[in-house]
């Protein structure tokens, strides 16, 4: 076990280039189950979760191969249908590739799945759209089969625009008899994403990044190489750091629009930000100001930024409120923050945050992995030396995190527990 040693009190300066959209690979990599042959994804984070993924399609008789940014999958030769439940329990995102193996093989197993402690995230919409494409399913102990001779078209409403309940289903729904449309779909970039490497494999499909997407089913997909898409989240909480130390950075690799709903926030509080085609430029605030925040679907204000910017509004010269509608128990960093000095209060799904003057030092947990990109916001505020364990927490999303920060001025150490 590791945490991460911070000493506060350091203005970021420098560039950052943002790596792949972990939030987007992992649907890609799921998505190469659907197709005989050898596919490539460039620009692939080399993060923990992505490993876990891999190790998910190897059980199932994939091979896969990484080299410098380019993860190359052979998914010639399936010969399970049920990942290992340790693996599956271990991330979230092993669910999605239920829908390709259903597609493809007509069944699938699986253990219920694992991840971040953040809230119930159900699967029952995956399941509802599982059932109307034609499926049988059986949820036991702990896990759940599914059943297929063949897939069928069907029209499909979300109850709540699910980002992986829209993935799986568009997945499941490329190799299905007729016209499938998903009526109010998730709108993030990380869907048309999704949607661009289906394509390229010969899926029809139209309207992603839409309320409404229609799938003409098709007989069969052929591998694809594509690039995947920058990490608005990664680029996010870097945008956070410079702002939460007045710092300057230039981003690379970004795409703007992605980021919209945050860089609204950021200048509101305060900081200058101009944007390029791919890459952006802060310089964060003499004072912070305060500002609301409600996290919503895109293009709202994005759940996996809210703790990030709760971090950065403990010190702003005021009151800040920021509510959470996405996942019921995403204040848990809240309590980290205190340890801190912070001046936090819980009130239902609202937090109002006073701004003090500074935070101080102290020993703080990564209680997920947006919690811990939090505390390392708070710790380069704070006046000493912050610990912060669960540092496999942040490996999980974040490509070469401390060796970034080193290089735009963080003073940062690695030490064993």
């Amino acid at each position: 076990m590791k945490k991460i040693l911070i000493e506060g009190g350091n203005r970021l300066f420098g560039e950052v280039h943002i790596s792949g959209a972990k939030n987007s690979v992992l649907p890609l990599i799921a998505a190469t189950l659907l197709t005989d042959g050898v596919s490539i994804i460039d620009d692939c984070p080399y993060l923990s979760d992505v490993r876990t993924m891999c190790l998910v399609l190897e059980h199932l008789g994939a091979k896969t191969h990484f080299d410098n940014g380019e993860l190359i999958l052979d998914t010639s030769n399936l010969d399970a249908v049920e990942p290992p439940g340790e693996l599956v329990r271990k991330m979230r995102a092993s669910f999605l590739i239920m829908g390709p193996l259903l597609a493809r093989t007509g069944k699938a197993q699986m253990s219920l799945p694992g991840g971040c402690a953040i809230g119930a995230r159900p699967i029952d919409l995956h399941l509802k759209g599982f059932e109307a494409l034609g499926a049988e399913i059986n949820i036991g102990h702990g896990f759940i089969e599914t059943h297929a001779d063949k897939l069928k078209g069907a029209r499909i409403y979300l109850d709540f625009p699910s980002v992986g309940a829209t993935e799986n289903i568009m997945m499941a729904a490329s190799l299905a008899e007729g016209t499938t449309i998903i009526d109010n779909a998730a709108h993030e970039p990380e869907i048309i994403d999704l949607a661009n490497m289906l394509g390229v494999m010969g899926a029809n499909i139209k309207g992603a990044g839409t309320n409404t997407i229609r799938i003409e089913g098709v007989s069969s997909l052929k591998p694809a190489r594509h690039t995947v898409i920058p990490d608005r989240i990664e680029a996010g909480s870097f945008l956070c750091m410079a702002a939460a130390t007045g710092g300057e950075l230039i981003l690379n690799n970004v795409l703007p629009e992605h980021l919209q709903p945050l860089t609204a926030k950021l200048s509101e509080i305060g900081a200058t930000i101009e944007t390029g085609f791919d890459s952006i430029h802060i310089l964060g605030p003499e004072e912070i100001s305060p500002v609301d925040i409600k996290t919503l679907p895109y293009p709202g204000f994005p759940t996996d930024m809210q703790a990030q910017m709760m971090a950065l509004l403990t010190v702003c010269k005021g009151t800040s409120i920021v509510t959470e509608t996405v996942f019921e128990n995403r204040f848990m960093h809240a309590a980290e923050l205190r340890k801190m000095g912070a001046d936090i209060r819980i009130k239902g799904s609202s937090s109002v945050i006073n701004g003090v003057s500074h935070l101080e030092a102290a020993s703080v947990e990564s209680t997920d992995l947006r919690a811990g990109a939090a505390m390392v916001i708070a710790a380069q505020m704070a006046k000493g030396i912050s610990e912060i364990s669960g540092l496999h927490h942040i490996e999980r999303g974040y490509e070469g995190f401390v060796e970034k920060l080193e290089k735009i001025g963080t003073r940062i150490w690695i030490a064993d527990i």
